[in-house]
């Protein structure tokens, strides 16, 4: 039974809403970017066109469903969930995977469908694994798991560094404008970080990005808000300049429909049941679970201070597949831990479950009333970035802390380096599997987690242990 009153730094009791509202709040500002990306990339490639009323219901309805099953996830059904300050979103993991289906099935409402229908099997298949993850936890000791969280961390690094700029493909990617903003943000989060106790401190994110839209808003009245790009000779505006047309467009309240209600306006949203989608994404799911482990490991190594129990990772893994076959009900992609979120835990730590399901709350309204969520979608990439840069360094950090865990032997070093070496190298080098089948280059090209998890669960099955490191293994 949960406390009346509970400290942020603890998993249970309830927190005053004016505490517990900003701090869900500022979870919702490090993935609510994240959370839609995916799906703008992979209907753009479907041929899904941009902006249309297909195309918003969609993203409405990621906003819902990363809402709904982040609950599931931090207070549990059942065995399902892990009761730990995870927030859960949609995965830019399956973007390289749905992209080839797409090719695959000739694009178009049909291959979404496909997609879906493959989804929601494969979530199905993730719950099982997930109830069966218990007697597989002895592959994942803390060395393994450290691996896989540093992967996530580098991973996101350069994700960060680039928001910091700008964006990626921004005209005015890395202008002395972004970088400022940029600066500013993250300064103001050390500062009330650091420098402050209580409330301030905890949410120092959301007061930094709060920072942020100030200074754009302010910088807008002061300085030029275009510019020509010397590309193409055109006007284009400056990505600190925040777009407050969308707010102006967007709908004040909509009821978010399912698949088989949804359409193109020529042809209705249904799963397409195929072999070549079915396949390819079934193999991402594994790899999403071994991820999922990894963030879980990182959350209670950087928030907690202790390893996961194996209830809490059975949970958390069926919870992904199960939230992901949800999703692929509305016609959203799969959805998993979010690991910008175990970085902002690492930084803040704060825990309190009941903090993060009022962001939880908050992206289930911004599905029922759109302004919300164009309030939040219209966040210039260096506001973010600034937030980002040290949220995802803390991953890393977290990740080291999992490794050195116990005392650092040869044999964890050799895991460690072979598997960053390789994980991080073809992540960061895709170019390298040109040559072998897209299967395998779409699986451990797309980013270094993949690569790296496999490696350093193999090699930790085969480089021997001596008599110390079985008994830490348990």
């Amino acid at each position: 039974m949960s406390k009346q009153n509970g400290s942020i730094y603890e998993l249970e009791g309830k927190l005053p809403l004016r505490t517990a509202i900003p701090l869900g709040l500022q979870h919702v500002m490090a993935m609510f970017v994240g959370n839609l990306t995916p799906l703008l990339i992979i209907t753009g490639t479907c041929g899904i066109v941009s902006g249309s009323d297909l195309q918003i219901a969609l993203l409405q309805n990621a906003m819902m469903i990363a809402g709904i099953v982040t609950l599931i996830q931090l207070f549990t059904i059942g065995p399902v969930g892990a009761r730990l300050p995870i927030i859960m979103g949609t995965s830019s993991g399956f973007i390289g995977v749905c992209k080839s289906v797409s090719a695959v099935m000739g694009g178009g409402i049909v291959a979404y469908g496909a997609i879906m229908a493959a989804s929601f099997i494969g979530g199905l298949f993730e719950t099982v694994l997930g109830f069966f993850l218990k007697p597989l936890r002895k592959f994942f000791p803390a060395v393994v798991t450290g691996t896989v969280v540093l992967s996530i961390g580098l991973s996101l690094i350069s994700v960060g560094v680039a928001s910091f700029a700008g964006g990626s493909g921004a005209a005015d990617y890395g202008s002395l404008e972004n970088l400022f903003v940029g600066f500013v943000v993250l300064a103001v989060i050390l500062a009330l970080k650091h420098g402050t106790k209580g409330i301030t401190s905890a949410s120092s994110i959301l007061i930094g990005i709060i920072v942020g839209y100030i200074l754009v808003s302010i910088m807008a009245l002061i300085l030029p808000t275009t510019f020509v790009d010397p590309t193409t000779g055109e006007e284009v505006t400056k990505a600190w300049v925040l777009n407050w047309s969308k707010v102006a467009d967007a709908a004040w309240f909509s009821i978010p429909r399912p698949v088989y209600l949804l359409t193109d306006g020529s042809e209705v949203l249904k799963f397409v049941f195929s072999p070549k989608a079915i396949a390819p994404i079934l193999i991402m799911f594994v790899v999403t679970a071994v991820e999922t482990v990894g963030d879980i490991s990182g959350i209670t190594e950087g928030g907690l201070g202790r390893e996961a129990t194996d209830k809490e990772l059975s949970g958390g893994v069926m919870c992904d597949g199960l939230g992901s076959s949800i999703a692929a009900l509305f016609g959203v992609l799969p959805n998993t831990s979010f690991s910008q979120n175990v970085g902002l835990v690492a930084i803040t730590k704060v825990v309190n479950l009941f903090a993060l399901s009022m962001g939880a709350i908050f992206l289930i309204l911004c599905g029922l009333f759109p302004k919300l969520a164009a309030i939040v979608s219209i966040m210039p990439q260096s506001v973010l970035g600034g937030a980002a840069v040290i949220m995802f360094s803390s991953i890393v950090v977290s990740g080291i802390q999992l490794v050195t865990k116990w005392p650092v032997k040869a044999r964890s070093v050799t895991i460690v380096s072979v598997a960053l070496g390789l994980g991080y190298g073809l992540g960061a080098n895709p170019d390298a599997l040109a040559q072998l089948p897209d299967a395998i280059s779409l699986i451990f090209g797309g980013s270094g987690i993949v690569p790296a998890a496999i490696v350093a669960i193999l090699l930790n099955i085969i480089l021997p242990k001596d008599e110390e490191e079985k008994a830490q293994e348990g």
